[in-house]
């Protein structure tokens, strides 16, 4: 049960009917990640991380990409007459986010990450925007309601098919949990990196190189889902030492490659840009209907 201050659980679904109360963050988020579903003391995407991907993706360098799931997430929702919950899991910081958040036919968006940092910096800006849940006006609201949630995509806190479409941007793919709280027939879009993604950056790092398997996972999503459709989008980067220095930060490249190879590379960017190319890949699935 929502509130600006609190949220509470009906007690429905705890043996002894005990009603949790959680309380709203002031940056506007809840957090809904018991401590036993945490891995680490600070699950997720490190501070540092976010800040290079907020400064990287600002810059631009993956705008072909949030334009791509924007023109698709536009053209699924188009399709029905009624607006849609939609979950982004893996949300970060929000740069694919907030472009969702524009998109006509979406009544409630539920950003979920298991990254407190990440979900507080996007919450902080949708409360800049006025698009938290708690900010909407109550009657005749067409602006899309953010509800920023910490939790884990193994055990997502939702109702079984309380959401028309889950989008999983270089995010975990979790086959059950997603079909069991999407609705008969939803939709879920997943992108991960391509063939050759970031090739010379990669082999500028690491002796061996190998190649992303985009599609390995497709064979674990089959029992519940129908791939719709493919789509590629690659763009070439030209990048000075700070935007690289950022590229690695927010990759897990940041703690694979040696340090050594890494100082190497940005010595070297700073008398010429670093050329490569992002490269990705978008897959359309819909839910098999309920036999």
């Amino acid at each position: 049960q929502p509130a600006a201050d609190t949220w509470r659980c009906d007690g429905s679904l705890h043996p002894k009917q005990t009603k949790h109360p959680f309380d709203v963050a002031r940056q506007g988020y809840v957090n809904l990640l018991p401590v036993q579903q945490k891995k680490s003391k600070t699950p997720g995407d490190s501070q540092a991380s976010i800040e290079a991907r907020q400064r990287f993706l600002a810059a631009g360098h993956y705008q072909p990409l949030q334009a791509l799931l924007e023109q698709q997430m536009r053209q699924l929702l188009g399709q029905s007459d009624t607006a849609a919950n939609w979950l982004d899991v893996g949300c970060g910081e929000g740069y694919y986010t907030q472009a969702m958040a524009q998109i006509d036919g979406i009544a409630s968006l539920l950003a979920a990450d298991i990254s407190k940092p990440a979900v507080s910096t996007l919450a902080k800006a949708n409360k800049a925007a006025g698009q938290l849940w708690y900010q909407q006006p109550k009657e005749g609201a067409t602006q899309t309601a953010v509800y920023p949630l910490v939790t884990s995509a193994a055990h997502l806190p939702l109702r079984a098919r309380s959401v028309m479409g889950i989008s999983s941007i270089f995010s975990p793919i979790l086959p059950e949990a997603f079909a069991k709280v999407l609705c008969d027939t939803g939709y879920l879009i997943i992108a991960k990196p391509d063939s050759q993604h970031l090739a010379s950056m990669r082999e500028a790092l690491f002796d061996s190189v190998r190649e992303h398997d985009s599609d390995k996972f497709l064979h674990e999503l089959a029992p519940h889902f129908t791939l719709l459709a493919m789509h590629h989008v690659s763009t070439e980067l030209s990048l000075a030492a700070n935007d690289l220095a950022d590229l690695m930060t927010m990759t897990p490249y940041a703690y694979r490659a040696r340090s050594e190879k890494r100082q190497a590379l940005l010595t070297a960017v700073e008398k010429a840009s670093f050329k490569t190319e992002a490269k990705f890949v978008v897959y359309i699935l819909q839910k098999k209907a309920s036999i």
